[in-house]
C-alpha cells in the first residue's frame, strides 16, 4: 500500500499533535521534524531481496541477531585519537559497558571480525569516500579507529568548516575521505554553527552537489548515504524556479512533501552513477533509525537500554519507513540496470541491525560528564549518532566481507 503523504501531513498539522524536530549535525544539535508515531517493523519486508526459495539457505549480511561477544571491541577511546566528543561515551562518563559486548550475527553468515591489516594490504594505492551526512562521518571515525591499529592515519585535507576531511595511510598510500553532502543535492543551507536557521533550505532537486561530483573519478570505493536532513523544513527547485515545498505552510507554495524530493534525488543520484562507467565498487547505505523513548529531544525523551533487543521489539518511526521504502526502491531499479551494465553498485542496508541496537547511543552522554554537578539535571538527549566504539563497527566488519569475499 502506498503512503499518502500529503494527506497524513494535512491530517497532523491540523490536530497540532506533532512537533517539529529537525537534527542539525555538525555538531550534533537537534532541531525540528515532524516526528510521527511508530509503527511495527516487518524485517522481511525491509531486507530480503530475492524471494523464499532463494533465500533458502544463502547468506545475507543484513538480517540476523547481536550476540554475546566476551571479546569486546578493538579499539576504545585511549588507543584511538579520532573519536569526536560527541561519541566519546567512555570519556564522557557513560557508566555502564555491556553494550561493547555485542557482535553482528547475520543469517547463514560467518563474519570474521575486521581485520585492518588485510583490509590496508587489500587497499593499497586504493581510495574510498564516504559520502553524506553526520553519520557518514560518525562511521568514518569508526573506520579509522579500526585501522589505525596497524598505522596511524595522516590528515591531510580539511574544509574550513572540518566536515569534508581526508586521511592518508603513508605505508599503504591508501586514502579515506569523507565528504559532507546531506542532501547529496544542491542545497542552500541557512544555519549558523548552532544549528539556528535565518531562512528556509533551498533544495534544487534537479543539480547534484558538486562537492561529490567533482571527486567522483578519483574514487575507487563510494559509501552514499542520506535521509535525515530531507526532513527539514525547505522550498524545492527545479530549473532554477521554485516548484514547491515541504513543510511551509506560511507560503503559497505547493506541499510537495519530503519523500517526493527524496525519490527526486535518488534517482537522480544513481542515474549519475549508471551513465559514468565507473570502474570501482559503490555502496548505498541506508538512514539509520532514531532511538527516542519516553518523549522527543525536546521533551525529556532518552535512550536508556543497556543492551541490544531482538527484531520486532521496537518499532521504526513511520518517517524513517518512508526513507527506507524509497531507499530500496530507488537502489532496486538501479542495481537491476547497473548489472547490465557491468556496474558495481551494491545496497548497504543498516536499518535492521541498527533498530535493534538502541542501547548503542551517546543518549545524555554527548556531553562530558553531564550529570557531574547535578544527577538530577535535565540533558538533551543524542539518540540518534553512534558511541565510539559501538555497534558502528559492524558495518566494517560487513563492508569487508562485501569487499574482500563478494558478499
Amino acid at each position: 500500500m502506498l503512503f499518502h503523504w500529503k494527506s497524513w501531513w494535512k491530517s497532523v498539522y491540523k490536530q497540532n499533535h506533532f512537533v517539529l524536530k529537525l537534527v542539525q549535525e555538525t555538531p550534533f544539535v537537534q532541531k525540528t521534524l515532524f516526528s510521527p508515531p511508530p509503527v511495527s517493523f516487518s524485517l522481511p519486508e525491509i531486507a530480503d531481496q530475492n524471494g523464499p526459495e532463494e533465500q533458502a539457505g544463502m547468506c545475507n549480511l543484513f538480517i540476523g541477531d547481536w550476540i554475546p561477544d566476551p571479546a569486546g571491541p578493538v579499539y576504545t577511546n585511549e588507543t584511538c585519537k579520532f573519536i569526536e566528543d560527541h561519541q566519546n561515551c567512555m570519556k564522557n562518563g557513560r557508566p555502564d559497558n555491556g553494550y561493547l559486548y555485542w557482535r553482528w550475527n547475520p543469517q547463514n553468515c560467518k563474519l570474521p571480525r575486521f581485520n585492518p591489516l588485510k583490509f590496508l594490504q587489500f587497499m593499497r594505492n586504493k581510495t574510498w569516500a564516504l559520502i553524506g551526512d553526520s553519520i557518514s562521518r560518525n562511521h568514518v571515525q569508526s573506520f579509522l579507529c579500526v585501522l589505525s591499529k596497524v598505522e596511524e592515519a595522516v590528515e591531510v585535507y580539511h574544509d574550513k568548516e572540518y566536515r569534508s576531511r581526508r586521511w592518508l595511510f603513508p605505508s599503504y598510500n591508501f586514502t579515506i575521505s569523507v565528504i559532507w553532502s546531506p542532501f547529496l543535492a544542491k542545497a542552500d543551507i541557512f544555519e549558523d554553527y548552532n544549528g539556528v536557521s535565518t531562512a528556509e533550505i533551498e533544495l534544487h532537486i534537479d543539480k547534484l552537489d558538486t562537492s561529490w561530483t567533482d571527486q567522483f573519478k578519483d574514487f575507487d570505493y563510494m559509501i552514499f548515504a542520506s535521509g535525515e536532513w530531507y526532513v527539514k523544513t525547505a522550498i524545492y527547485y527545479e530549473n532554477d524556479t521554485v516548484l514547491g515545498c515541504h513543510n511551509c505552510p506560511k507560503k503559497n507554495f505547493t506541499e510537495l512533501g519530503f519523500n517526493f524530493a527524496y525519490h527526486k534525488v535518488l534517482g537522480n543520484v544513481f542515474n549519475y552513477i549508471l551513465s559514468s562507467n565507473h570502474k570501482g565498487v559503490i555502496f548505498f547505505r541506508t538512514a539509520t533509525p532514531v532511538h527516542f523513548e519516553n518523549g522527543e529531544w525536546f521533551s525529556g525523551g532518552n535512550c536508556k537500554r543497556t543492551k541490544p533487543v531482538k527484531e520486532g521489539n521496537f518499532s521504526l518511526s513511520e518517517v524513517n519507513k518512508i526513507l527506507h521504502e524509497i531507499e530500496l526502491e530507488e537502489i532496486g531499479k538501479a542495481t537491476a540496470k547497473a548489472s547490465e551494465k557491468g556496474l558495481n553498485l551494491k545496497l548497504f542496508d543498516v536499518t535492521s541491525l541498527s533498530l535493534m541496537r538502541p542501547d548503542g547511543h551517546p543518549g545524555p552522554y554527548r556531553h562530558f560528564q553531564p550529570f557531574a554537578k547535578d544527577k538530577n539535571a535535565k540533558v538533551i538527549n543524542d539518540c540518534l549518532h553512534w558511541c565510539l566504539p559501538g555497534p558502528i563497527d559492524a558495518w566494517n566488519d560487513m563492508l569487508m566481507e562485501m569487499v574482500l569475499n563478494g558478499q
